[in-house]
């Protein structure tokens, strides 16, 4: 599958076309810092992290849908306090002037956390993004407590990295989320990368907790695997939580064309029914997608 064949596979599965949970739009100066930090990353470790879609909002929202994105996130995070409440303003502006994009939020353990939780719910959030290697924070924070008990209510998905890839922090791994967990059993949570590389222990937890979902973001593609290789011997699992597995990619923030992903998770092998699934048919049924929004325009060639 080459890059121009994203768009052609939803039609050949007889799906609207794709539901991508892990996609990145975000404030311009705060872009551009995640790039620098990519661009960092090869001489620092010898793994070169090139942005294969360094592009202006514009485009990238472009080429997304010419993938045949019909539904997407804008994942943003902070890394530090007094950051969330304005990302989270900007993520509901972008929301609104992007239709296809599903209203994206953010959270920090600090003070005033659960009143902006409650303003971007009230706001009409659909999903948030945590993400506790960069904010290096405990998911069980008492100050996030009520926060977690109103997404729980709201049943409304929290996107998490907390797995320990591309490199452990202090509150990766599956014991903090473990916990969370175990507090807060109604929580819907999408782990991030399948929970690369704990896959085995994230899938544990999915099976334990029917709130509990995984993204397949960078998960089997030729990069990942050399790093963090998918366990061959856990893979039937991925059949026994087929409905709890979402598309994810990455978009724009990753060192191959977005095709890759997909055929990545064609070639894992577990048939076009698992993969109808995956790349739609539960996360319309998460997000309660109908249909695509309006006309997708397909990427130049070369894209």
């Amino acid at each position: 599958m080459s890059a121009s064949d994203a768009s052609d596979l939803p039609a050949r599965l007889g799906i609207p076309g794709l539901v991508d949970v892990h996609t990145h739009f975000m404030p311009q100066n705060v872009l551009d810092k995640v790039w620098a930090y990519f661009d960092a990353v090869g001489p620092l470790t010898g793994v070169e992290w090139p942005i294969t879609y360094r592009e202006e909002e514009e485009r990238r929202l472009a080429l997304l849908r010419g993938f045949g994105v019909v539904a997407f996130t804008a994942m943003l995070y902070p890394h530090k306090p007094g950051m969330a409440a304005w990302l989270n303003s900007w993520a509901a502006d972008f929301a609104a002037r992007t239709p296809d994009c599903l209203h994206t939020a953010t959270l920090f353990p600090e003070e005033g956390v659960n009143g902006y939780v409650h303003q971007a719910l009230d706001a009409g959030a659909r999903v948030f993004k945590v993400h506790l290697q960069v904010g290096d924070f405990d998911p069980n924070d008492i100050e996030l407590d009520s926060s977690w008990g109103a997404l729980a209510d709201s049943g409304t998905p929290v996107v998490v990295h907390c797995g320990s890839g591309p490199t452990p922090g202090n509150f990766t791994g599956p014991g903090p989320m473990g916990r969370l967990l175990a507090r807060h059993p109604r929580l819907k949570v999408i782990v991030a990368h399948m929970g690369m590389p704990e896959y085995s222990d994230f899938l544990d937890l999915a099976q334990r907790y029917e709130g509990v979902h995984l993204d397949t973001t960078m998960a089997f593609t030729d990069f990942s695997e050399r790093l963090a290789p998918f366990p061959e011997d856990e893979r039937k699992r991925l059949l026994d939580v087929g409905d709890r597995i979402l598309l994810g990619s990455d978009f724009p923030n990753i060192p191959y064309p977005y095709a890759h992903q997909l055929h990545a998770l064609e070639r894992i092998g577990l048939g076009d029914d698992w993969l109808r699934r995956v790349l739609y048919e539960n996360g319309a049924a998460l997000f309660h997608v109908k249909h695509p929004p309006f006309h997708v325009e397909h990427p130049q060639p070369g894209a």
